[in-house]
């Protein structure tokens, strides 16, 4: 049963099982466990990012696209939810428009770049989805009157997943029975099923034509394949993803702004996500997820309880101080590179390997 569920991709590492099963049953009891708004917020994040990640890795991973334009599409969801709610009201309607609205949307920016770039080199594509990407960043800045410009849009949602909304008054195991917590479950569970949804993707006919034009295009073009075709379909397939990662996103939110899924900064997180979990393989979303939103929502504050012990060494002290963080996180992240070159999951599924073969 767990096979199907997983669709025959079995994570074929023991501590990578348990690592998997460590992240989801810890998203699943974030509200029980650690009630609190950042908690939420954390979990929330990493479920939305494991999408994002992993609709990135099926482009980079297992069809060799450089592509720097994916938070474009993250983005479009989000202001396809947030311009409905506002213009329409907080419905369910105006949520299904506006997810409509920015999926249709997405497929015609992806299908019309990829048909028109991906005939050019890799490194020519790539900069024309980053120029791509920095023109509809300047386009949601200028026009203020639908995306609320620099200062984005604050919207409401639903009444069942907004705050107000309360369905006991009595907490459950130390948690509040209101709309928040709806809203964090239906990111969580939605984020679920499309990670599985992606993973039976690649694990099929199609994902096994898609890692055969990365690993060689011209021996995959020879025996019949059209490449052009199935990078096209990857790229589009890819952007609706992120296009839901960005609906949900905004649900959780309710705010979306140029920095909030635009920004480039974004993008480079991604990269990093899928580097230091592991191209070509979705589970490495998942662990890459979990460590980068884990490590930028709590690292400040194990800084600053370290440097409150270590304040009185002069050049210690000041490498510790909360202030710092940043620099602690591209140490960590240069570490797990260069210990894992092949990403986490990489290395773990290849010392698995190697034990079977000793074994045997």
């Amino acid at each position: 049963m767990l096979g199907n569920l997983l669709s025959q991709d079995l994570p074929r590492s023991k501590i990578l099982s348990a690592l998997l099963l460590l992240i989801v049953v810890g998203l699943l009891a974030t509200p029980f466990i650690f009630p609190g708004a950042r908690s939420l917020n954390v979990g929330a994040k990493i479920a939305v990012f494991i999408v994002l990640a992993a609709s990135y890795d099926l482009m980079l991973g297992y069809t060799g696209i450089v592509s720097f334009a994916h938070t474009m599409f993250f983005g479009i969801g989000a202001y396809g939810i947030g311009i409905a709610s506002t213009q329409m009201g907080p419905t369910w309607t105006a949520m299904t428009v506006g997810l409509l609205v920015a999926v249709i949307l997405s497929t015609v920016l992806a299908l019309g770049i990829s048909l028109f770039s991906l005939r050019v080199r890799a490194i020519f594509f790539a900069m024309i989805t980053l120029a791509v990407a920095a023109a509809f960043m300047t386009l949601a800045s200028q026009f203020s009157d639908w995306t609320g410009g620099e200062d984005g849009l604050n919207f409401k949602v639903p009444e069942l997943i907004s705050p107000a909304f309360s369905l006991s008054d009595e907490k459950f195991l130390g948690a509040n029975l209101d709309g928040k917590l709806i809203a964090y479950y239906l990111v969580v569970l939605s984020s679920g099923g499309l990670f599985l949804l992606m993973l039976r993707i690649v694990n099929s006919p199609f994902g096994r034509v898609l890692m055969a034009i990365r690993d060689n295009d011209f021996r995959s073009e020879a025996i019949g394949y059209r490449n052009v075709t199935y990078r096209s379909l990857s790229s589009v397939l890819a952007a609706l993803f992120a296009t839901l990662a960005g609906v949900l996103y905004a649900l959780w939110l309710r705010y979306n702004g140029p920095g909030t899924t635009l920004s480039f900064d974004i993008m480079i997180d991604v990269l990093l996500i899928v580097v230091i979990g592991g191209m070509g393989t979705l589970y490495g979303a998942v662990i890459g997820s979990a460590l980068f939103n884990i490590a930028q929502g709590y690292l400040q504050d194990l800084l600053k309880l370290a440097h409150g012990n270590i304040d009185t060494i002069p050049v210690i002290g000041a490498l510790f101080h909360p202030d710092r963080w940043l620099f602690w996180l591209g140490l960590l992240f240069v570490l797990s590179v260069y210990f894992f070159p092949f990403g986490i999951v990489g290395k773990l599924r290849t010392g698995a390997l190697a034990k079977v073969n000793r074994a045997a």
